[in-house]
């Protein structure tokens, strides 16, 4: 097992586009279906797997690109504390003081690193200045829980 890390920031507006942050539908609309369903499950199943947006469940990144993977560790320490880099990185961009205290930082990477290290994935977000958004995720690969047969996005 080793775990990828993934960011992402931007307009929380984009962010908020979630039919392109989930897969699209297993079943295609009928093609008798109204043509703007049709028209829209055809741009979500062209999008979904090459957009940057943060998947809605995390380990849907494991369908992205590799090129959008951030770093790659095989113990969950490491992972964590490439986490906590980019908490300090970001943590004076955050709208809310208490998430840029550093007790809650360190009780972040804390969390992440326990949580990684059973097998789960960690998925944080963040209000930046406004209107931006940080997403941050470590997703386990190889296998991953949720998603056990997809293949390493690295190959």
């Amino acid at each position: 097992m080793h775990h990828h890390g993934y960011l992402w920031t931007g307009a929380k507006q984009r962010f908020d586009e979630e039919a392109l942050r989930r897969p699209p539908h297993p079943d295609p609309p009928p093609a008798s279906g109204r043509p703007e369903l049709v028209q829209r499950y055809k741009d979500v199943r062209a999008e979904f797997p090459v957009v940057d947006l943060p998947p809605l469940e995390t380990a849907y990144w494991l369908l992205k690109p590799g090129r959008l993977v951030r770093g790659t560790w095989s113990e969950p320490g490491e992972a964590a504390r490439w986490l906590g880099a980019r908490l300090v990185e970001y943590a004076p961009r955050f709208m809310s003081g208490a998430d840029r205290a550093s007790t809650r930082l360190a009780a972040l990477v804390n969390s992440a690193a326990e949580g990684l290290g059973g097998g789960a994935d960690v998925s944080l977000g963040f209000y930046l200045e406004r209107p931006s958004y940080l997403s941050l995720a470590l997703v386990c690969c190889s296998p991953n829980r949720a998603q056990p047969d997809r293949a390493c996005p690295l190959g």
